[in-house]
């Protein structure tokens, strides 16, 4: 399976079969200008309706759109309910954490999370492989608890998202905080890369890809 981050919450997920899926797809604004969204696929899934998230109809493909639990094209969906801040969704209501497999390759998408995942959470979330990551603060979990799920869930890869960047003027920290002092981070240089089940690392790797829009 190949994984391209297209930006921000956003990516495209590409199965050995064709099966095309997209993760929260996001609106371009003067605030966040990474490029429309001009990919098809199969599958949407959405983790909640801001508009950074759930822009569904710039995908192209008449996609099924997946917000919780749901089978797929064979692929099995596990939405975890999660908040998008610490006051129990008081400041920015729900996060849905979207965990499936592909190819034998287990993925979590976290979505907006704003707090430090509950054991029966975490329980709930079980083994992933890879681990779709927000990193930035205020609107999701900053770099600390970042680090902490990831030491919880301790997957084989973690690819941080939803950062400050050139293409993201939100008031949010860069993913430099994130990956200050750990070990095992690469910086590619590009967009997409190919997990094989099996051939993942031992040792959990950080991957930063560069956005495709």
């Amino acid at each position: 399976m190949k994984i391209k981050w297209l930006g921000h919450a956003s990516f495209l997920i590409i199965a050995d079969s064709g099966v095309r899926i997209i993760t929260d797809p996001y609106e371009p604004n003067d605030k966040l200008r990474y490029g429309n969204i001009n990919e098809s696929a199969d599958i949407v899934t959405v983790s909640h309706e801001h508009f950074d998230h759930a822009n569904v109809a710039a995908v192209k493909g008449n996609p099924q759109v997946v917000k919780g639990n749901a089978e797929v094209k064979g692929i099995k969906f596990k939405g975890i309910a999660t908040f998008h801040d610490a006051a129990g969704g008081k400041e920015r209501g729900r996060n849905t954490i979207i965990c499936f497999e592909v190819d034998g390759v287990k993925l979590c998408h976290c979505g907006d999370l704003g707090h430090e995942p509950t054991a029966d959470q975490l329980a709930e979330i079980g083994s992933v492989d890879v681990l779709l990551l927000p990193v930035c603060g205020l609107y999701t979990i900053d770099a600390t608890v970042a680090t902490k799920v990831a030491d919880d869930l301790k997957p084989a890869v973690i690819i941080p998202m939803h950062f400050r960047s050139n293409k993201c003027d939100f008031p949010v920290a860069t993913v430099d905080e994130f990956l200050s002092g750990k070990k095992g981070v690469s910086q590619p240089g590009v967009s997409e890369i190919e997990f094989k089940a099996g051939e993942l690392p031992s040792a959990t790797q950080i991957i930063v890809l560069n956005p495709a829009l």
